[in-house]
């Protein structure tokens, strides 16, 4: 835990052409960097530090009993005023009432009344996801469905459930998918951000997750801007892109994968896939997201001791 990156943070360089194929390649070796990626600044830059902006602080794949990332990971969310969206498996091994009174609760259950979460595959772990609804209570959603939506700042966020088979599915025509596209025709937000567990993209040991696709063809028809998720124990940023990977600058969603919140460090399947721009092994963090009504700063904190870092930023459709 807390170490430089060490050669594996990565900046792969991108094809000529984008991939349209689902389950992307592995593109070529990525030229290392010393774990800093910093995007071009946004074309109105008064807007970064706008007085109507609002902060979310992000991560995954938390806390447990045999490590001590989560007390590192969450001296950081106490440092910063915000929001906390968790990205799920919150509490291992099962999600249980023990591991969230036990394992959870001295660490990142000092920040539980400016949380808000999204369920993982571990705390289905326990059936029906009971200690994850009973610790979260409201802030989690309905017990039975475990998606919800909120405004911050001038922003709409979008928190959807990925255990897709413990909620009728996915796809298109299911019951989340049909509520998700009921809720972003309900909302006017030029900017809209979602975030769940499993990532549609990644080159973590997971993998690229395709349960998730109609989610992401609505999201992208829609004009979201940020797609945030864990499970894959790392840090990787993608440049904005179509839901089947192909690169889209103009209207691409930008998904962030922040699996990094303490339970464990796990290393790259591989090379980076087509489209990322940075990943950060083996370093524990947080994402530290500025939603300003344009536009959005990112910036990636690592815990004392470690210096890998990403930040940029970008504008709204």
């Amino acid at each position: 835990m807390g170490i430089d990156c060490n050669g594996t943070c990565s900046r792969p360089s991108q094809p000529a052409s984008p991939n349209p194929a689902n389950d992307l390649p592995i593109s070529p070796t990525p030229t290392p960097t010393i774990g800093v990626s910093v995007a071009p600044k946004s074309a109105h830059p008064a807007e970064q530090t706008n007085s109507s902006s609002a902060t979310l602080i992000a991560v995954g794949d938390i806390a447990s009993c045999t490590s001590q990332g989560d007390e590192e990971t969450v001296k950081l969310a106490k440092a910063i005023n915000g929001t906390i969206a968790v990205l799920g498996d919150t509490a291992y091994e099962s999600g249980s009432t023990a591991d969230f009174k036990s394992c959870y609760g001295p660490s990142w259950g000092q920040v539980k009344d400016r949380t808000q979460p999204a369920v993982g595959n571990h705390e289905y772990q326990t059936p029906k996801a009971a200690g994850y609804f009973a610790y979260f209570g409201a802030a989690a959603g309905d017990p039975s469905k475990g998606y919800y939506s909120y405004d911050l700042g001038s922003w709409h966020l979008i928190v959807l459930n990925s255990n897709c088979s413990q909620v009728g599915g996915c796809q298109n025509g299911s019951p989340q998918e049909t509520w998700l596209k009921s809720d972003l025709a309900a909302h006017s937000n030029l900017c809209t951000l979602a975030y769940w567990h499993h990532p549609r993209f990644s080159s973590g040991e997971h993998g690229n997750f395709l349960g998730v696709q109609d989610l992401w063809n609505d999201l992208y028809a829609s004009g979201a801007e940020l797609v945030l998720n864990g499970h894959d124990h790392d840090y990787e940023r993608f440049a904005p892109q179509d839901p089947n990977g192909n690169l889209d600058l103009a209207n691409g969603i930008r998904e962030f994968v922040v699996g990094t919140g303490g339970k464990s460090e796990r290393n790259l399947a591989g090379a980076p896939i087509h489209n990322s721009q940075i990943t950060i092994t083996g370093v524990y963090g947080v994402l530290k997201l500025t939603l300003n009504p344009t536009s959005y700063n990112w910036q990636f904190i690592p815990v004392a001791g470690s210096n890998a870092s990403d930040s940029g930023s970008g504008m709204c459709h």
